[in-house]
């Protein structure tokens, strides 16, 4: 075994829906469930003690502890409902027995009571058999059972009566049932009609008086086993009401329900509705409501909004030995307390309950995460909150409630910030002074696994099966790891932080580089699905572990060791800094604490823990503590020692900071509330100071007036002292006087009186000489009678002896010849009942082979079988009544045998177990007929549901076998309309590659265009000059050398415009020769509209005309001629310029126009194919899917019905042969 070994040290969590799961042991220690452990917490002292259930509990049900307070019966489920009862006194609370229900079936017992004197323990099972088991516990003896319900009425509480222990009471839905232990087993003494009422809780108050809760708010009060009165728990003044039948109490007015009662010395105490206890005391022979505890549970202090906890129910409470204190548990997982001689002290204040440890997780804990420079840890829950615990201190020190439910945790190793992952996002915030309060949210949507890298400089958050990097400093995302198909479930960073290792629920182990983002190593096993990982102390080597139940060490991408399976799979995994230890977390719940190096054989201890699956577990930095949270909401501290119970070394120091984060203005608000209370300080102190002051000078006035009064007082009254000194010294001469003279007198009398008593004696003593002479005639004459009187009793007693002798020997010869009958009876009633089993064999055999064929038969012989179980009826009957008139014979020759001393004794004992035998033979008889009555009743509804459920399974088969053919013939259609759905895909991104083209060209042909149209704007600018130049040498007609240079001029620059003639025609040929492109590929597009074709030639046959007016132009000399405005082809060149420039317009409106129509209307027909084809599927698959579900909810209904009549005939097997062998 390992050289170290963890021991519980302290857990924060409640187990619910355990009954009775908070009791007192004494007055400073309470016990209750947490995981599966069960705990011992001294709330003085704060240190807990730890009981540990059993390795193959499922889980715990109820709790009960011994009247003495000395021993806990804990019931657990698992293959087969325990009981196990341990002894307190012991430091380890050592187990002392183990109860089973023994032959009968029990899956758990729902809850248990001791009795007043811890000898004896009852318990109750669940569904469906409902048996109360009463056991003599020390002996493992099960005494007595009874049914006490059935499967629609469960019961909820079961107790003793507190003055008796034979006498018991149960109570459930529609159950509210006394029973009393008497000659071997449990009988029912009260039959209360309470079906529809649904009895919640109940307590003893006196012997016979026992008050219940209902869900419905009603206290109803039984006494002696019958439905008496009810109490008022709406007003203070309760009112109580003799009711005068039970119907007026069924169907009162209601109020919120009543989960727990308590009673105690003064009356009793209720939960009456979430959030409110009330407590009721003892007036005369009625309960008067004395305080409501308004249980508005009192929020966290760590709480920033002032959230009301009165949605709490209460589930349970107990109260100290000595009542002084309260304790009551909630279903939210909830420890309160309040201390009851407060209430005596705050009658006028509001009460309120207070924590008895701390504020606990009352969901599934989710994250757990620590830091190196303070000894806290914190938790994230799906109860939506965050908490700070210090593992040291054993102390919550922060806590915050969120809006969305908290999937993953991670502390900064300053302890100053933390981040959380949520549904929605991933928050960074600071841990300040009484709150968590964020400042940066990073989009990354439900994180379930987050980290801080160990030197902080850097965390990393898990996406799906992303894993994003981000740097703390710039709070920027720095490197994404892609390369996990499945889910990441844990990361974990190296000692120093250079790599990053992750596994998946796709079965991959990769190691990341952080500086790189490249994967360095990596381990795929696909039957695998991975839940946690860790690296070794000197990071060489990766542990994981996953569902194939084994623990894996893995080096350079290879599993290097690996420890053998077990019947449970690890969920999470710790590796101590010291590299001595590792422990695993399982699905069951356990702690498991293995050697490293890993062995290689199944070599560990394990530590019974949580009730749930282990979520998270970490060790701290100095390896003293090993924290572990599950889905069960607690959190439990282990302390790592070594085998001799020393704590581990350390080889790094740890040293733990103080440090903590103020908000500026959280500051500035304290400093002044400081200053504002120092100077109210002040101002206190200075009003006191006066205050003193004027009470000195008035108390002072006082003193004096007292002073002066008193020493007048004194002075009267020693006036009157000594006035009264001197009538009393004349009283006293007076009384002296008196005295002499009565003494005189009295002597006088006492010598008259002696004289005249010595005269008396003398006569007194003569008479009594007479009277002793006459007692000894008459004792002589007595003496005589006496002894003739014994003579005449002893004849006549000898003479009756022999009387009644005779009568006697008479009485058993014909007791003798009853007997015979009887059992002549009993052979021919045992004869019969044996042929009605064969009868009944043969007709069961013949109906499970053809059930419609033999039906008529097997109604006839079931009729045959009344005829025949009436005429034995009658037979017993009549059997019963000769019993009567012997059970009359026997009590007169009682009332004759009372007179006789010495044989009657005998003779009684004799006629008692006569009568015992008799008695014992009518039930017998009785149990017989009833037990065969239920089965033949048993038998015709089996045989009805039998013939009902073929029925329906024949025509079912029916029913699906076309709509199977229906289901494979639509399953081809949705094949075909798929590749429909492919096939139109392809062409509409075939159709879109096409108009991107064309959009591309357009734009081409766009540019262009403005080219040549700024062209045409620069020859027009060149005509104008042209046509000034003309202008200006007509003015030179007269001057001809001026002429001649101004037309050479001229000429040189007509000589330029001819050139850029040209080279506007070579552009025009090229654009025609991009038309005759455009052409040809509009061509091509000819299906999708052929408008655009027929625009396409209008534009080539305007630019063909522009390019013979070119050419015309280019044939005119005259270039005078051209600059006419009044020249034909002057207005020719301006109507196809306009034309040209119209018809471009048009024609780019036009394809734009058509473009975009073609556009929508293909996108819409590709959409409404598209819709079409979707919504046909959805009907098909919905159709499928119905009839899906119709089938999987009328197989198993009838395989459960077909498994519930083979079960009910083999009971009626089973019980026909019990009544055979009896």
């Amino acid at each position: 075994m390992t050289a170290v070994v963890a021991q519980s040290h302290f857990v924060f969590g409640l187990r619910t829906g355990v009954a009775n799961n908070v009791r007192f042991l004494d007055e400073q220690t309470v016990v209750f469930p947490c995981g599966n452990n069960l705990v011992r917490y001294n709330t003085i002292q704060r240190w807990q003690k730890f009981i540990p259930g059993s390795e193959k509990s499922q889980r715990m049900t109820a709790l009960a502890i011994s009247g003495n307070l000395r021993y806990l019966a804990v019931s657990e489920c698992g293959d087969k409902a325990t009981i196990t009862v341990f002894d307190l006194q012991h430091e380890q609370g050592r187990k002392r027995k183990v109860l089973t229900a023994g032959d009968i079936p029990a899956q758990e017992f729902v809850c248990l009571a001791f009795s007043p004197d811890s000898k004896y323990l009852i318990g109750q099972t669940g569904g469906p058999e409902w048996m109360l088991i009463l056991w003599l516990w020390e002996k493992q003896k099960v005494l007595a059972s009874v049914k006490t319900s059935n499967s629609n009425n469960p019961v909820t509480q079961v107790s003793f009566n507190p003055h008796n222990n034979m006498q018991l009471c149960v109570s459930g839905a529609g159950v509210f049932k006394f029973f009393r232990y008497s000659e071997g087993a449990l009988k029912q003494s009260s039959f209360a009609k309470v079906e529809t009422i649904n009895f919640l809780c109940h307590t003893w108050v006196t012997v016979e008086r026992v008050i219940s809760g209902t869900d419905t708010g009603r206290l109803l009060v039984f006494e002696s086993g019958d439905l008496r009165r009810e109490i008022c728990t709406v007003s203070n003044a309760v009112q109580e009401q003799s009711v005068k039948s039970v119907d007026q109490l069924l169907y009162s007015p209601t109020v919120s329900h009543i989960t727990a009662i308590l009673s105690f010395s003064k009356g009793f105490m209720c939960s009456v509705g979430p959030g409110t206890v009330c407590l009721f005391e003892k007036s005369e022979d009625s309960y008067r409501k004395t305080r409501e505890i308004q249980v508005r549970i009192p929020p966290d202090k760590y709480r920033n909004e002032m959230t009301q906890a009165e949605c709490q129910e209460i589930n349970s409470m107990c109260i100290s030995p000595a009542e002084k204190a309260l304790a009551i548990s909630t279903d939210q997982g909830q420890l309160y307390h309040i201390s009851l001689p407060s209430m005596d002290i705050k009658k006028e204040e509001p009460l309120h309950f207070d924590f008895l440890s701390q504020s606990l997780h009352s969901k599934s804990i989710t994250g757990l995460s620590i830091c190196l420079r303070k000894p806290i840890a914190a938790t994230s829950s799906l109860d939506h909150s965050v908490r700070i615990w210090n593992y040291e201190t054993k102390v919550l020190e922060l806590y915050k409630e969120f809006q969305d439910e908290a999937h993953s945790v991670a502390l900064h190793p300053t302890g100053l910030f933390i981040l959380v992952g949520f549904s929605d996002k991933l928050r960074l915030m600071n841990l300040v002074v009484g709150d968590i309060q964020p400042f940066k949210e990073f989009t990354v949507r439900s994180c379930i696994e987050c980290a801080f890298s160990h030197g902080g400089h850097m965390f990393a958050a898990v996406n799906g099966n992303v894993i994003h990097i981000y740097s703390v400093t710039s709070l920027e995302n720095i490197l994404n790891l892609k390369g996990h198909n499945g889910k990441v479930r844990s990361i974990k960073w190296s000692q120093d932080d250079s790599w990053l290792v992750s596994c998946g629920m796709d079965g991959a182990v990769y190691e990341w580089n952080t500086q790189t983002g490249k994967r360095e190593s990596e381990n795929v096993l696909k039957t695998c699905s991975y839940t946690g990982v860790a690296y070794s102390s000197d990071c060489k080597t990766i542990l994981a572990v996953g569902t194939d139940l084994t623990l894996k060490e893995i080096q350079d991408c290879q599993v290097f060791r690996e420890v053998p399976a077990d019947e449970v799979a690890h969920t999470a995994i710790a590796v101590s800094h010291s590299g001595r230890v590792v422990f695993t977390g399982t699905s069951s719940g356990t702690i498991r604490a293995i050697k490293y190096p890993l062995p290689t054989q199944k070599d560990w201890i394990t530590y019974q823990a949580h009730c749930a699956p282990v979520t998270k577990m970490v060790i701290t930095y100095d390896d003293q503590f090993l924290l572990t949270v599950s889905e069960d909401g607690c959190l439990f501290m282990w302390r790592i020692v070594d085998k001799e119970g020393r704590g581990l070394k350390s080889n790094k120091q740890i040293i733990h900071t103080e440090e903590i984060l103020v908000t500026k203005s959280d500051l500035e608000e304290r400093t002044q509330n400081m200053l504002e209370l120092k100077m109210r300080l002040e101002e206190l102190q200075m009003e006191n100071e006066y205050q003193l002051r004027l009470k000195d000078m008035h108390y002072n006035e006082k003193i004096k007036e007292l002073s002066d009064i008193l020493n007048q007082q004194i002075q009267c009254l020693q006036a009157t002292q000594q006035v009264m000194k001197a009538e009393m010294e004349k009283e006293k001469q007076e009384h002296l006087d008196s005295s002499a003279q009565v003494v005189l007198a009295h002597s006088r009398e006492l010598k008259d009186l002696e004289i005249s008593y010595s005269q008396k004696l003398i006569v007194e003593h003569e008479r009594y000489l007479e009277l002793e002479q006459k007692y000894q005639k008459i004792q002589e004459d007595y003496e005589n009678q006496l002894k003739s009187a014994e003579e005449n009793k002893i004849q006549t007693l000898e003479e009756l002896t022999q009387h009644y002798q005779v009568k006697l020997d008479d009485q058993i010869q014909q007791l003798t010849q009853c007997q015979e009958d009887a059992q002549q009876q009993t052979r021919e009633f045992k004869e019969l009942i044996k042929q009605v089993e064969e009868d009944e064999e043969s007709a069961i055999r013949n109906i499970q082979i053809k059930y419609e064929k033999k039906l008529k038969t097997e109604k006839e012989t079931n009729t045959s079988l009344k005829r025949e179980t009436g005429n034995m009826g009658q037979k017993i009957y009549s059997l019963q009544r000769q019993n009567d008139d012997k059970r009359s014979d026997i009590n007169k020759l009682k009332q004759e045998q009372h007179k006789l001393l010495g044989l009657i004794h005998s003779l009684e004992s004799d006629i008692e177990d006569l009568k015992r035998q008799i008695t014992g033979h009518e039930k017998t008889n009785q149990d017989k007929d009833k037990a065969i009555s239920d089965l033949k009743r048993k038998n015709q509804e089996l045989e009805k549901l039998k013939f009902v459920l073929e029925s329906q399974l024949n025509d079912l088969k029916k029913q699906i076998e076309p709509q199977q053919d229906d289901i494979n013939k639509k399953k081809e259609r949705i094949h075909l309309l798929e590749g429909e759905l492919v096939e139109t895909d392809q062409s509409n991104s075939q159709l879109k590659l096409a108009v991107s083209d064309l959009r591309i060209k357009l734009r081409t042909r766009d540019k262009e265009m403005h080219r040549q149209i700024q062209k045409v704007t620069d020859l027009e600018t060149h005509l104008q000059r042209l046509k000034s130049d003309l202008h200006n040498c007509v003015g030179f007609i007269q001057e001809p050398k001026k002429l001649k240079d101004k037309a050479r001029n001229n000429l040189h620059t007509i000589g330029l415009q001819k050139k850029e003639i040209k080279t506007l025609e070579e552009n025009l040929q090229v654009q025609q020769d991009i038309v005759e492109q455009l052409r040809s590929r509009l061509a091509t597009s000819e299906n999708i509209n052929g408008s655009l074709y027929q625009d396409m030639c209008d534009m080539a046959q305007i630019e063909e005309e522009s390019v013979l007016f070119q050419k015309h132009v280019q044939t005119q000399t005259d270039p005078v001629e051209i600059s006419d405005p009044e020249h034909p082809l002057a207005k020719q060149l301006a109507q196809a310029k306009e034309e040209f420039k119209n018809a471009k317009s048009n024609m780019t409106l036009e394809f734009d126009k058509a473009l975009a129509l073609e556009k929508e209307k293909a996108a819409q027909q590709v959409e409404d194919m598209r819709k079409t084809m979707q919504r046909k599927l959805n009907c098909e698959i919905s159709k499928v899917s119905k009839l899906q579900e119709k089938l999987s909810k009328i197989e198993p209904e009838c395989k459960f019905r077909v498994s519930r009549l083979e079960i009910q005939v083999a009971k009626l097997k089973e019980e026909k042969r019990k009544i055979s062998e009896d």
